[in-house]
């Protein structure tokens, strides 16, 4: 028996009710005694929704932030579209191809952490994500033979990267789906360092990303609520993580999209040494760093890595995290303990292993 569940059921649906239901009072004084005014708005970009909130001292307040996204994923990371520089690098696997400085400089890092993870992080599982095909159309449990072959023609070891040239091996496929929206993030943040009247923002993109921008206008910290993986509510959260000034939030859970077949739960976290979902006990990571790339992609690093391997990792990058396990138990590194607050009263906060 199978059932689907697409429930991009994100621990940032409570934040626009945080951020403006709580801050609302203060908004509504800061905007008489400085001239503070606030711009809420929900858009639709790289397949999710949108959300921001703008704090800003300028009259014109309509940022159009999602065109940086659609941007970004229509002439960079998009894998169907043929303008996509992506697309081209797939199309041309097996010969050397000109990128831009843009996707040299992201392509690079990741596989950095690709290295540092072991290949729990992998960029060249393209054929793997889409045989799955995981919250799709076509989602399905592949036979093993499936398996075996795509995953011949994966491993971050068969990218060649030498500044803007870039040599695939013949039949790997390149998905930064991983690392999209963390991405995204980051070309919000320069976007916004170029309005001098917004002092402060949050942007969420589908959830699973976040970031914040400056200081709320009371000073506080931005309280982000986390979800339980295991919620029967949509309204029932784990706890609420502090973000301070300008900061990325990633977070990789099996909640997201799965589907459950004879008991047991596939969802679309691969892990590429195996060529099947994730298997590490883990059921949902929340990264906290400087850079959305590395939010992104370290989450789904450390949700395939598990508790101890992935905290390693995290301490590597100078990031904080989040684990949540099966038995409801939460591991905290040693910054996220001090941004940590639990709510959810089925958990405990647990020591993690040296």
């Amino acid at each position: 028996m199978r059932y689907q569940a697409l429930k991009k059921k994100t621990f940032l649906a409570a934040v626009t009710f945080t951020g403006i239901a709580v801050l609302f009072p203060v908004l509504c004084m800061a905007a008489s005694e400085k001239d503070v005014q606030t711009y809420t708005d929900t858009d639709f970009a790289m397949d999710t929704v949108v959300s921001e909130t703008l704090y800003t001292t300028g009259d014109d307040i309509n940022s159009k932030l999602t065109a940086v996204l659609t941007d970004v994923e229509t002439n960079l990371l998009s894998w169907t579209n043929e303008k996509s520089q992506i697309y081209k690098v797939n199309a041309d696997s097996g010969k050397d191809t000109e990128i831009s400085d843009e996707l040299s400089g992201y392509l690079k890092r990741l596989l950095k952490i690709a290295e540092d993870s072991d290949g729990a992080f992998d960029p060249t599982i393209g054929k793997l994500i889409r045989l799955w095909d995981i919250g799709g159309e076509n989602q399905k449990i592949p036979e093993e033979a499936e398996i075996k072959n795509v995953l011949k023609d994966s491993g971050y070891q068969k990218i060649f990267l030498d500044g803007n040239t870039v040599h695939m091996e013949e039949g790997c496929s390149l998905d930064l789906g991983a690392a999209g929206k963390g991405i995204g993030c980051d070309l919000i943040l320069k976007e916004l360092e170029t309005k001098k009247d917004v002092t402060a923002a949050l942007m969420n993109l589908g959830g699973s990303s976040v970031m914040t921008y400056g200081s709320k206008p009371d000073g506080s910290s931005w309280n982000v609520a986390v979800t339980d993986p295991r919620a029967e509510n949509e309204d029932d959260y784990l706890g609420v993580v502090a973000l301070n000034g300008t900061e990325f939030l990633s977070t990789s859970g099996d909640y997201e999209k799965y589907f459950i077949e004879n008991g047991v739960r596939y969802h679309h976290i691969m892990d590429p040494s195996t060529g099947y979902p994730a298997e590490s006990g883990v059921t949902g990571v929340t990264v906290v760093c400087d850079s959305g790339l590395e939010a992104d992609a370290l989450s789904t690093a450390c949700f395939v890595l598990g508790v101890e391997k992935g905290t390693q990792l995290l301490k590597a990058y100078g990031a904080d995290g989040l684990f949540v396990d099966e038995d409801h138990h939460v591991y905290l590194t040693e910054g996220m303990k001090e941004r940590f607050s639990l709510l959810a009263d089925s958990y405990s906060v647990e020591d993690i292993a040296e």
